[in-house]
Parts: structure tokens; C-alpha cells; sequence
């Protein structure tokens, strides 16, 4: 066998993408999975953005590009932070990459030397410990349960930096619990965040547009903070193109340009067809935006009262993304007389196998008392899927 670097043999794989899989096979097989593990949009990308794929393609758009992105999709997500977010950006400061992963990853890359530390609040996002792994740096995991609201204080974060830190990863709207910071929590983390000049903000905005409290709150938007922090965002969510792998930062000059470095060494640019449906997707008409919003807006309100009519439940109502996650160690110990539920991924393949319900466990995403589930799905699914697992529950025992 060969040697395989320390690097790889330290990752774990990914839960989401391992539980998608799991649940393809069964399907496979001819069992009916409502597959409830997957974090992408159910939606058909918007017509008016296949067209623009298909028009680069006929107009030969299907050659290399500029490593960072086309000229013209730089200047469209500078417009966008602008007109959207209030934010200045050059286009020299926006480097697209192929997918919000590894815009998150480059900038790891980037700002991390063996022994930094990078403070990661729980649950997060299952790659991003494994990605500060990859960097050489330390995981700090501070964790934030259902009791607050999944969301980290100012002085939690106070006591997790050193002098090591290097990097803090907030993701609002969050994967997995869909929590989102208001702009006065924001603010209060920057307040902590101005006393360490060391530290760099990965601002993880990929759900911005699946949002339900109303205006979208930005890290760097708080005073002093815009030269400190790198927004990481993309088109997979907003406009259900996750498949098209497009994401971006906007950062300062410096950080902009040690990522452009990188990405041309290991990847060079992102697919070319891809840049100019993305193109599309921010220059051109964004109902459809607010449209699919409105629809997980619903579903949301759907699976949340189904779930909190399950026994053994504790339910944090979601205000972003397409996620509900839910506490369920109540059940920890019990049995169904074949199996006993020890942990929240037993529980998870226990939905899988008995229910025909493919969730996520919590220990992948640093909370091991609670599972997620997304309703990036069919009303329909969603009520069979909770009708099927609150089955399930009651006859555990």
C-alpha cells in the first residue's frame, strides 16, 4: 500500500456527502428514501440563466480565463456587495473560485501557518475544522447550543482567542442550524474583534438570500471591520446552481491576491460557461431569488410544526438557510429492541433504516445532542418524511 500523507490520514470524510450516498444505495435497491441529508436547492436553475450558459457556449466562451474570474463577473459581485450590501469593493478585490468551498479553503491556505489557531463556533459547517486541518492550524471550537439560540457571545469569543489565533469562521445564515446574527450581534463581536488585530474574519455568506428575519446583516459591514474580514459567497444556493460551482471572496487587496496565487498553482480558473451563467445570474432579473425564498419561507414553517410534534424533540425555529436542527437527546438509551440509540448518528442511520428518512447526525457538525435536516424538498416529502420518523420515535422505548 502506499504512504499516505499525515494531511489526508487526519481528515475525516464528509458526513453529508457519506449519509447522501448511504441513502442512494438503498435507493438503489428499490427502497422509497425521502432524503431530507442533502443541502442543496430542489429547484431547476432559473431559465434565464441556463440560456446565458447555453449562449456563452454557442458564442465559444469555452476556453481558459483570467485565474480570479471573467473581468466582467468580478465587476457584476462588486456591484452586487455595492448595490446589496452597502460595500466597496474593487474587482481587483473579488476572486471567484470554483465553488464557496474553496473560497473558504483558499483563504485558510492563505492565512494559515502550522500552529495558528482558528476559532470555529458550534455547529458549524462539517468542512471547516477539517479545512483549518489541511492549513496546518488548530481547530477552536467554542460551542453554542440550542439554549442560545446556536449563536456564540461576545465574551465566549473574548476567551477563545490567543495569540495564535489567526482566523474566526462565522457562517450566518448557518449551516446547520439556521441561525442568523441580527446586525447589533454583529456589532457586538466586532467590538471584541477590534482589540485583536490578528485576527481575520471568514464572513461565510453562501445563504444570505434565504433569509426570513428580513435585511441580510454583514461582519464587515461593522465599523473597522472591512479590512479585517473575507466574504465568502456564491450562486449555488440563492439561484439553485449548485452543480455550476461558482463562489467568490471580496477581501482586502492583500488576502484577494495570496488566494489568486494559489488558485493558480492547484486549480486555475473556475468552468468558463459556469462564469457567465453566474453573470447572469447577478445582472439579470432576481424575482426568481425572492420567489424560492418564499417557498423554503413556507416549507420552513411546515417542518418546524411537524417536528415539534415528535416526542423527545426540541425544536430551535430556523431564521435562514434550509435547515432544521433539532435536539434529540432525550432519545439517547432507548431501543427499539434491536438497536439502542447512543449517539445522534445512530439515531440519524436508524431514521435511514427503519424510517426510510435520510437525515444527518450532529456529531459531524460539532453537536452531538442533535441531527439536522434539510427541507430543500417537496411539502409533500416533508410531511410523509416527519410522518414516517415520529413512527419511528414512538417505538422507541
Amino acid at each position: 500500500m502506499a504512504h499516505l500523507s499525515s494531511t489526508v490520514t487526519r481528515l475525516q470524510p464528509s458526513a453529508t456527502l457519506a449519509m447522501s450516498q448511504k441513502s442512494a444505495e438503498l435507493k438503489a435497491q428499490g427502497i422509497d428514501i425521502i432524503n431530507l441529508s442533502v443541502g442543496e436547492p430542489d429547484f431547476d436553475t432559473p431559465l434565464h440563466i441556463r440560456l446565458a450558459a447555453k449562449q456563452a457556449i454557442d458564442d465559444g466562451h469555452t476556453r481558459y480565463t483570467p485565474v480570479p474570474g471573467i473581468p466582467a463577473l468580478r465587476k457584476a459581485i462588486a456591484a452586487k456587495l455595492k448595490n446589496e450590501n452597502g460595500l466597496d469593493y474593487a474587482p481587483e478585490q473579488v476572486i471567484v473560485s470554483n465553488g464557496a468551498k474553496q473560497s473558504v479553503c483558499n483563504t485558510l491556505l492563505a492565512l494559515c501557518d502550522a500552529g495558528d489557531e482558528v476559532i470555529i463556533p458550534a455547529p458549524y459547517w462539517v468542512s471547516y475544522p477539517q479545512m483549518a486541518l489541511m492549513a496546518g492550524a488548530t481547530p477552536v471550537i467554542v460551542e453554542a447550543g440550542i439554549e442560545q439560540g446556536f449563536k456564540i457571545t461576545p465574551a465566549q469569543l473574548e476567551a477563545a482567542i490567543t495569540p495564535r489565533t489567526r482566523v474566526l469562521i462565522l457562517c450566518t445564515p448557518s449551516n446547520p442550524t439556521g441561525a442568523v446574527y441580527t446586525a447589533a450581534e454583529l456589532d457586538a463581536l466586532a467590538d471584541v474583534l477590534r482589540r485583536h488585530e490578528q485576527v481575520t474574519v471568514i464572513a461565510d455568506e453562501i445563504y444570505e438570500h434565504i433569509n426570513y428575519t428580513g435585511r441580510h446583516a454583514s461582519l464587515a459591514a461593522c465599523e473597522g471591520m472591512k479590512e479585517r474580514t473575507v466574504i465568502v459567497n456564491g450562486v449555488s444556493k440563492a439561484y439553485a446552481m449548485t452543480g455550476w460551482r461558482i463562489g467568490f471572496i471580496a477581501a482586502p487587496l492583500d488576502i484577494a491576491k495570496a488566494t489568486q496565487k494559489l488558485q493558480g498553482q492547484y486549480t486555475s480558473n473556475p468552468g468558463s460557461v459556469s462564469q457567465y451563467a453566474a453573470l447572469a445570474a447577478y445582472e439579470g432579473d432576481q424575482q426568481c431569488v425572492e420567489e424560492m425564498r418564499q417557498a423554503f419561507a413556507r416549507r420552513k414553517d411546515l417542518i418546524v410544526a411537524l417536528t415539534r410534534e415528535v416526542p423527545g424533540f426540541e425544536v430551535s425555529e430556523p431564521d435562514g438557510a434550509f435547515y432544521v436542527f433539532p435536539k434529540c437527546s432525550a432519545l439517547f438509551g432507548k431501543t427499539d429492541g434491536k438497536r439502542v440509540i447512543k449517539t445522534s448518528t445512530d439515531f440519524a442511520l436508524y431514521l435511514l433504516e427503519e424510517a426510510h428518512v435520510a437525515t444527518v447526525g450532529g456529531d459531524a457538525f460539532g453537536s452531538p445532542e442533535c441531527f439536522r435536516m434539510s427541507y430543500a424538498t417537496s411539502d409533500d416529502n416533508i410531511r410523509e418524511a416527519l410522518r414516517r420518523i415520529k413512527a419511528a420515535v414512538e417505538r422507541l422505548h
